[in-house]
């Protein structure tokens, strides 16, 4: 190799080595999160049980495109952001009992 060839991978070298690094440290993880959040509130339907961001737990009564009634309890029902389902207890429960079978 010449020396203008190894001038330049010590210079740009540690650079791209950074970037494969974040690449799959910190890009990769947080776009697999995503597609499972994105995958787990398109799964959502009426009558599942759901925790909220703010530990709310509720049932699903309907549903828009932007927002979701949850009834917490006799004769109370909330619309909360559909963005703001942190979980969906029903399906976590479902796979939990296939575990255990």
């Amino acid at each position: 190799m010449s020396q203008d060839m190894m001038a330049s991978l010590a210079t740009w070298g540690p650079i791209l080595v950074m970037v494969v690094i974040f690449y799959f440290l910190l890009y990769r993880p947080q776009k697999k999160q995503q597609q499972q959040r994105k995958a787990m509130l398109d799964a959502l339907k009426v009558g599942n049980r759901v925790m909220t961001i703010g530990g709310i737990y509720g049932t699903i009564e309907s549903m828009t495109d932007k927002s979701i009634k949850l009834k917490v309890a006799e004769h109370t029902v909330i619309e909360v952001a559909r963005a703001s389902i942190n979980a969906n207890i029903t399906a976590t429960e479902a796979a939990e009992a296939d575990e255990e079978e």
